[in-house]
Protein backbone atom coordinates (compact mmCIF):
# COMPACT_ATOMS: atom_id res chain seq x y z
CA UNK A 1 0.00 0.00 0.00
CA UNK A 2 2.83 2.36 0.92
CA UNK A 3 4.49 1.72 -2.45
CA UNK A 4 1.24 2.51 -4.32
CA UNK A 5 0.87 5.79 -2.41
CA UNK A 6 4.44 6.73 -3.29
CA UNK A 7 3.79 6.02 -7.00
CA UNK A 8 0.61 8.11 -6.96
CA UNK A 9 2.42 10.94 -5.19
CA UNK A 10 5.24 10.78 -7.75
CA UNK A 11 2.75 10.98 -10.63
CA UNK A 12 1.04 13.97 -9.07
CA UNK A 13 4.37 15.75 -8.53
CA UNK A 14 5.38 14.91 -12.10
CA UNK A 15 2.13 16.38 -13.41
CA UNK A 16 2.71 19.61 -11.49
CA UNK A 17 6.28 19.78 -12.78
CA UNK A 18 5.12 19.37 -16.37
CA UNK A 19 2.50 22.08 -15.90
CA UNK A 20 5.09 24.42 -14.40
CA UNK A 21 7.43 23.78 -17.33
CA UNK A 22 4.83 24.90 -19.86
CA UNK A 23 5.71 28.00 -21.86
CA UNK A 24 3.53 29.77 -24.38
CA UNK A 25 4.75 29.60 -27.98
CA UNK A 26 7.47 32.11 -28.77
CA UNK A 27 9.52 32.82 -31.86
CA UNK A 28 12.94 31.18 -31.82
CA UNK A 29 14.27 34.43 -33.33
CA UNK A 30 12.59 37.77 -32.53
CA UNK A 31 13.10 38.84 -36.15
CA UNK A 32 11.04 35.91 -37.49
CA UNK A 33 7.44 36.09 -38.63
CA UNK A 34 4.85 33.33 -38.51
CA UNK A 35 1.97 31.88 -40.43
CA UNK A 36 -0.80 29.94 -38.69
CA UNK A 37 -2.32 26.96 -40.48
CA UNK A 38 -5.88 26.21 -39.37
CA UNK A 39 -7.21 22.69 -40.14
CA UNK A 40 -10.71 21.97 -41.43
CA UNK A 41 -13.20 23.56 -38.97
CA UNK A 42 -16.27 21.48 -39.96
CA UNK A 43 -16.33 19.17 -36.93
CA UNK A 44 -16.16 22.16 -34.56
CA UNK A 45 -18.90 23.98 -36.43
CA UNK A 46 -21.49 21.25 -36.98
CA UNK A 47 -22.36 21.00 -33.26
CA UNK A 48 -23.26 24.15 -31.33
CA UNK A 49 -21.45 22.88 -28.22
CA UNK A 50 -18.15 22.55 -30.15
CA UNK A 51 -18.28 25.99 -31.75
CA UNK A 52 -16.76 27.81 -28.74
CA UNK A 53 -13.65 25.64 -29.12
CA UNK A 54 -13.07 26.99 -32.61
CA UNK A 55 -13.65 30.51 -31.34
CA UNK A 56 -10.95 29.81 -28.75
CA UNK A 57 -8.57 28.95 -31.60
CA UNK A 58 -9.23 32.13 -33.58
CA UNK A 59 -9.18 34.21 -30.37
CA UNK A 60 -5.76 32.72 -29.56
CA UNK A 61 -4.50 33.71 -33.03
CA UNK A 62 -5.76 37.26 -32.54
CA UNK A 63 -4.18 37.48 -29.08
CA UNK A 64 -0.82 36.21 -30.36
CA UNK A 65 -0.66 38.19 -33.61
CA UNK A 66 1.87 40.64 -32.16
CA UNK A 67 3.88 38.27 -29.92
CA UNK A 68 4.33 35.75 -32.75
CA UNK A 69 4.45 38.41 -35.50
CA UNK A 70 1.69 36.55 -37.35
CA UNK A 71 1.61 37.74 -40.95
CA UNK A 72 -1.12 35.42 -42.20
CA UNK A 73 -3.57 32.77 -41.06
CA UNK A 74 -4.54 30.15 -43.64
CA UNK A 75 -7.42 27.67 -43.36
CA UNK A 76 -7.59 24.42 -45.34
CA UNK A 77 -11.35 24.47 -46.06
CA UNK A 78 -14.51 22.59 -45.06
CA UNK A 79 -15.53 25.64 -43.11
CA UNK A 80 -18.90 24.00 -42.43
CA UNK A 81 -20.25 20.46 -42.36
CA UNK A 82 -23.20 21.22 -44.63
CA UNK A 83 -23.49 24.22 -46.93
CA UNK A 84 -27.26 24.26 -47.28
CA UNK A 85 -28.87 21.71 -44.98
CA UNK A 86 -32.26 22.81 -43.66
CA UNK A 87 -33.00 19.94 -41.26
CA UNK A 88 -30.04 18.71 -39.15
CA UNK A 89 -29.95 14.97 -38.50
CA UNK A 90 -28.30 15.44 -35.05
CA UNK A 91 -25.74 12.77 -36.02
CA UNK A 92 -23.65 14.77 -38.48
CA UNK A 93 -24.48 18.03 -36.76
CA UNK A 94 -27.29 19.69 -34.83
CA UNK A 95 -27.12 22.97 -36.77
CA UNK A 96 -28.63 24.06 -40.06
CA UNK A 97 -26.29 25.07 -42.85
CA UNK A 98 -27.17 28.72 -42.20
CA UNK A 99 -26.36 28.42 -38.49
CA UNK A 100 -23.03 26.77 -39.36
CA UNK A 101 -22.03 29.57 -41.72
CA UNK A 102 -22.99 32.13 -39.08
CA UNK A 103 -20.88 30.31 -36.49
CA UNK A 104 -17.72 30.04 -38.59
CA UNK A 105 -18.16 33.64 -39.72
CA UNK A 106 -18.43 34.72 -36.09
CA UNK A 107 -15.26 32.82 -35.17
CA UNK A 108 -13.19 34.39 -37.95
CA UNK A 109 -14.67 37.75 -37.01
CA UNK A 110 -12.21 37.72 -34.11
CA UNK A 111 -9.46 38.22 -36.70
CA UNK A 112 -11.11 41.04 -38.66
CA UNK A 113 -8.92 44.11 -38.44
CA UNK A 114 -6.30 42.14 -36.48
CA UNK A 115 -4.86 39.42 -38.74
CA UNK A 116 -5.15 38.74 -42.48
CA UNK A 117 -6.68 35.33 -43.18
CA UNK A 118 -7.11 33.33 -46.37
CA UNK A 119 -9.70 30.55 -46.49
CA UNK A 120 -9.94 27.59 -48.84
CA UNK A 121 -13.29 26.02 -49.69
CA UNK A 122 -13.85 22.29 -49.20
CA UNK A 123 -16.36 19.75 -50.45
CA UNK A 124 -18.66 20.41 -47.48
CA UNK A 125 -18.80 24.10 -48.39
CA UNK A 126 -20.56 23.28 -51.67
CA UNK A 127 -23.92 21.76 -52.59
CA UNK A 128 -26.37 20.73 -49.89
CA UNK A 129 -24.42 18.28 -47.72
CA UNK A 130 -21.20 17.64 -49.63
CA UNK A 131 -20.45 18.93 -53.13
CA UNK A 132 -23.55 17.74 -54.98
CA UNK A 133 -22.99 20.89 -57.04
CA UNK A 134 -20.66 23.93 -57.03
CA UNK A 135 -23.00 26.36 -55.29
CA UNK A 136 -21.73 27.78 -51.99
CA UNK A 137 -22.58 30.48 -49.46
CA UNK A 138 -18.87 31.19 -48.96
CA UNK A 139 -18.77 34.60 -50.67
CA UNK A 140 -21.90 35.74 -48.82
CA UNK A 141 -20.26 35.27 -45.43
CA UNK A 142 -16.69 36.16 -46.41
CA UNK A 143 -16.84 39.15 -48.78
CA UNK A 144 -13.55 40.91 -49.39
CA UNK A 145 -14.50 44.07 -47.51
CA UNK A 146 -15.24 42.36 -44.17
CA UNK A 147 -11.54 42.33 -43.20
CA UNK A 148 -9.60 45.33 -44.47
CA UNK A 149 -6.33 43.44 -43.92
CA UNK A 150 -7.42 40.79 -46.43
CA UNK A 151 -8.50 43.44 -48.88
CA UNK A 152 -5.07 45.10 -48.78
CA UNK A 153 -3.40 41.86 -49.88
CA UNK A 154 -5.82 40.83 -52.64
CA UNK A 155 -4.27 41.06 -56.12
CA UNK A 156 -6.18 38.69 -58.43
CA UNK A 157 -9.53 36.89 -58.51
CA UNK A 158 -10.79 34.00 -60.58
CA UNK A 159 -14.41 33.07 -61.13
CA UNK A 160 -16.79 30.44 -59.87
CA UNK A 161 -18.63 27.89 -62.02
CA UNK A 162 -21.19 30.57 -62.93
CA UNK A 163 -18.53 33.00 -64.13
CA UNK A 164 -18.81 35.31 -61.10
CA UNK A 165 -15.63 36.59 -59.38
CA UNK A 166 -15.01 34.70 -56.15
CA UNK A 167 -12.54 34.60 -53.28
CA UNK A 168 -12.63 30.81 -53.55
CA UNK A 169 -10.17 31.38 -56.41
CA UNK A 170 -7.91 34.29 -55.59
CA UNK A 171 -4.32 35.46 -55.18
CA UNK A 172 -2.94 37.52 -52.29
CA UNK A 173 0.43 39.26 -52.04
CA UNK A 174 2.45 39.24 -48.83
CA UNK A 175 5.92 40.69 -48.30
CA UNK A 176 7.87 39.32 -45.33
CA UNK A 177 9.71 41.61 -42.90
CA UNK A 178 12.91 40.45 -44.60
CA UNK A 179 11.65 41.43 -48.04
CA UNK A 180 10.72 38.01 -49.49
CA UNK A 181 7.69 38.36 -51.74
CA UNK A 182 4.96 35.73 -51.50
CA UNK A 183 1.90 35.14 -53.63
CA UNK A 184 -0.70 32.99 -51.88
CA UNK A 185 -3.00 31.39 -54.46
CA UNK A 186 -6.15 29.75 -53.11
CA UNK A 187 -8.16 27.34 -55.28
CA UNK A 188 -11.67 25.96 -54.92
CA UNK A 189 -12.30 22.32 -53.99
CA UNK A 190 -11.48 20.02 -56.94
CA UNK A 191 -10.59 23.00 -59.16
CA UNK A 192 -11.95 23.01 -62.69
CA UNK A 193 -9.66 23.11 -65.73
CA UNK A 194 -10.49 26.78 -66.28
CA UNK A 195 -9.53 27.48 -62.67
CA UNK A 196 -6.12 25.86 -63.16
CA UNK A 197 -5.69 27.81 -66.40
CA UNK A 198 -6.44 31.03 -64.52
CA UNK A 199 -3.92 30.13 -61.79
CA UNK A 200 -1.27 29.32 -64.40
CA UNK A 201 -1.73 32.71 -66.06
CA UNK A 202 -1.50 34.51 -62.72
CA UNK A 203 1.68 32.87 -61.41
CA UNK A 204 3.36 33.24 -64.81
CA UNK A 205 2.87 36.99 -64.97
CA UNK A 206 6.18 38.84 -65.20
CA UNK A 207 5.44 40.84 -62.06
CA UNK A 208 5.29 37.63 -60.00
CA UNK A 209 8.33 35.94 -61.54
CA UNK A 210 10.47 36.56 -58.44
CA UNK A 211 7.73 35.66 -55.96
CA UNK A 212 7.51 32.49 -53.90
CA UNK A 213 4.07 31.03 -54.56
CA UNK A 214 2.14 29.25 -51.81
CA UNK A 215 -0.79 27.17 -53.07
CA UNK A 216 -3.71 26.62 -50.69
CA UNK A 217 -6.42 24.16 -51.66
CA UNK A 218 -8.59 21.60 -49.90
CA UNK A 219 -7.99 18.17 -51.46
CA UNK A 220 -4.45 17.52 -52.59
CA UNK A 221 -2.43 15.12 -50.40
CA UNK A 222 -3.10 11.84 -48.60
CA UNK A 223 -1.90 11.20 -45.05
CA UNK A 224 1.21 9.41 -43.78
CA UNK A 225 -0.64 6.11 -43.45
CA UNK A 226 -1.31 6.32 -47.20
CA UNK A 227 2.32 7.09 -48.08
CA UNK A 228 1.68 10.84 -48.58
CA UNK A 229 0.30 10.17 -52.06
CA UNK A 230 -1.56 12.90 -53.87
CA UNK A 231 -5.32 12.44 -54.06
CA UNK A 232 -6.90 10.95 -57.17
CA UNK A 233 -10.33 9.77 -58.42
CA UNK A 234 -12.55 10.99 -55.60
CA UNK A 235 -16.21 10.15 -56.08
CA UNK A 236 -17.98 13.48 -55.99
CA UNK A 237 -20.69 14.47 -58.46
CA UNK A 238 -18.90 17.49 -59.83
CA UNK A 239 -18.21 18.21 -63.49
CA UNK A 240 -14.65 18.78 -64.58
CA UNK A 241 -12.83 18.19 -61.25
CA UNK A 242 -9.07 18.03 -60.75
CA UNK A 243 -7.76 16.10 -57.76
CA UNK A 244 -4.31 16.38 -56.20
CA UNK A 245 -2.34 14.43 -58.80
CA UNK A 246 -3.93 16.38 -61.64
CA UNK A 247 -3.29 19.68 -59.85
CA UNK A 248 0.34 18.62 -59.53
CA UNK A 249 0.67 17.68 -63.21
CA UNK A 250 -1.22 20.65 -64.63
CA UNK A 251 -0.20 23.46 -62.29
CA UNK A 252 2.42 22.75 -59.63
CA UNK A 253 4.98 20.65 -61.50
CA UNK A 254 5.15 22.92 -64.60
CA UNK A 255 5.55 26.01 -62.42
CA UNK A 256 8.81 27.75 -61.66
CA UNK A 257 7.77 29.44 -58.45
CA UNK A 258 5.28 27.27 -56.52
CA UNK A 259 7.33 26.09 -53.56
CA UNK A 260 4.72 25.28 -50.88
CA UNK A 261 1.34 23.54 -51.13
CA UNK A 262 -1.01 23.39 -48.11
CA UNK A 263 -4.17 21.29 -47.86
CA UNK A 264 -6.65 19.50 -45.59
CA UNK A 265 -9.55 17.13 -46.37
CA UNK A 266 -7.96 13.83 -45.26
CA UNK A 267 -8.35 13.02 -41.56
CA UNK A 268 -8.48 10.16 -39.08
CA UNK A 269 -8.33 9.31 -35.36
CA UNK A 270 -4.51 9.17 -35.33
CA UNK A 271 -2.02 11.91 -36.17
CA UNK A 272 -0.51 9.73 -38.89
CA UNK A 273 -3.96 9.76 -40.52
CA UNK A 274 -4.30 13.54 -40.14
CA UNK A 275 -0.97 14.85 -41.39
CA UNK A 276 1.16 14.33 -44.48
CA UNK A 277 4.28 15.75 -46.04
CA UNK A 278 6.32 15.18 -49.19
CA UNK A 279 8.69 17.03 -51.48
CA UNK A 280 9.11 16.97 -55.26
CA UNK A 281 10.86 19.19 -57.82
CA UNK A 282 9.00 21.66 -60.02
CA UNK A 283 9.97 22.63 -63.59
CA UNK A 284 12.61 25.05 -62.31
CA UNK A 285 14.21 22.32 -60.22
CA UNK A 286 13.02 23.93 -57.00
CA UNK A 287 11.79 21.79 -54.14
CA UNK A 288 8.02 21.91 -53.61
CA UNK A 289 7.04 21.25 -49.99
CA UNK A 290 3.56 19.71 -49.80
CA UNK A 291 1.80 19.56 -46.45
CA UNK A 292 -1.49 18.06 -45.25
CA UNK A 293 -2.87 19.17 -41.87
CA UNK A 294 -6.39 18.15 -40.85
CA UNK A 295 -6.82 17.11 -37.21
CA UNK A 296 -10.61 17.36 -36.98
CA UNK A 297 -11.11 13.60 -36.50
CA UNK A 298 -8.48 13.10 -33.78
CA UNK A 299 -11.34 12.83 -31.27
CA UNK A 300 -13.61 10.97 -33.72
CA UNK A 301 -15.83 12.39 -36.43
CA UNK A 302 -18.44 13.26 -33.82
CA UNK A 303 -15.93 14.29 -31.15
CA UNK A 304 -14.98 17.79 -30.00
CA UNK A 305 -13.72 18.94 -33.42
CA UNK A 306 -10.04 18.12 -33.07
CA UNK A 307 -8.61 19.15 -29.67
CA UNK A 308 -7.79 22.66 -30.89
CA UNK A 309 -4.66 21.77 -32.85
CA UNK A 310 -3.02 24.46 -34.98
CA UNK A 311 0.20 24.57 -36.99
CA UNK A 312 2.63 27.40 -36.36
CA UNK A 313 5.02 28.00 -39.27
CA UNK A 314 7.87 30.25 -38.16
CA UNK A 315 9.70 31.85 -41.09
CA UNK A 316 13.21 32.68 -39.90
CA UNK A 317 15.04 35.91 -40.88
CA UNK A 318 17.15 34.10 -43.49
CA UNK A 319 13.96 34.01 -45.61
CA UNK A 320 14.58 30.33 -46.30
CA UNK A 321 14.13 28.30 -43.12
CA UNK A 322 10.69 27.42 -41.76
CA UNK A 323 10.15 25.82 -38.36
CA UNK A 324 6.88 23.88 -38.05
CA UNK A 325 5.30 23.25 -34.65
CA UNK A 326 1.91 21.81 -33.72
CA UNK A 327 0.14 23.44 -30.80
CA UNK A 328 -3.26 23.33 -29.08
CA UNK A 329 -4.65 26.48 -27.43
CA UNK A 330 -7.32 24.20 -25.93
CA UNK A 331 -4.82 22.11 -23.98
CA UNK A 332 -2.80 25.22 -23.18
CA UNK A 333 -5.81 26.87 -21.52
CA UNK A 334 -5.61 24.83 -18.31
CA UNK A 335 -2.64 24.01 -16.04
CA UNK A 336 -4.02 20.48 -15.79
CA UNK A 337 -3.58 19.88 -19.55
CA UNK A 338 -0.74 22.20 -20.53
CA UNK A 339 1.70 19.28 -20.70
CA UNK A 340 -0.24 18.12 -23.77
CA UNK A 341 -0.24 21.49 -25.57
CA UNK A 342 2.61 20.61 -27.97
CA UNK A 343 2.69 17.59 -30.29
CA UNK A 344 6.40 16.82 -30.51
CA UNK A 345 6.54 13.81 -32.84
CA UNK A 346 8.94 14.24 -35.75
CA UNK A 347 6.09 14.66 -38.23
CA UNK A 348 4.51 17.46 -36.15
CA UNK A 349 7.66 19.31 -35.15
CA UNK A 350 10.19 19.77 -37.94
CA UNK A 351 12.07 22.25 -40.13
CA UNK A 352 12.23 22.70 -43.89
CA UNK A 353 14.02 25.10 -46.22
CA UNK A 354 13.16 26.80 -49.48
CA UNK A 355 15.82 26.36 -52.15
CA UNK A 356 16.24 30.11 -52.65
CA UNK A 357 15.98 33.20 -50.46
CA UNK A 358 13.32 34.67 -52.77
CA UNK A 359 15.06 38.04 -53.17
Amino acid sequence: MKRIKLIIFALIISGFANAQEYKSPVLSDPSSWSMILIPDPQSYIKFDYNQPLFELMTAWIAHNTKPLNIGLALCTGDLVEQNNRLVPDSINGNQTGKAQWEAVSRAFGRLDGVTPYILATGNHDFGIVSAENRRTHFDEYFPIDRNRLNQRLLRETGTNAEGVPTLANAAFEFVSPGGRKYLVVVLEFAPRDETLEWANKVINKDKYSSYTVILLTHSYLHNMDNQNRRTDNEKYKLPNPNWGEAVWEKLVKPSKNIELVLCGHIAGPKFTQSVGYRTDKNAAGRTVHQMLFDTQAITGWNGNGGDGWLRILEFLPDDRTVKVSTFSPLFAASPSTQQFAYEKSEYNDFTFQFDTDGK
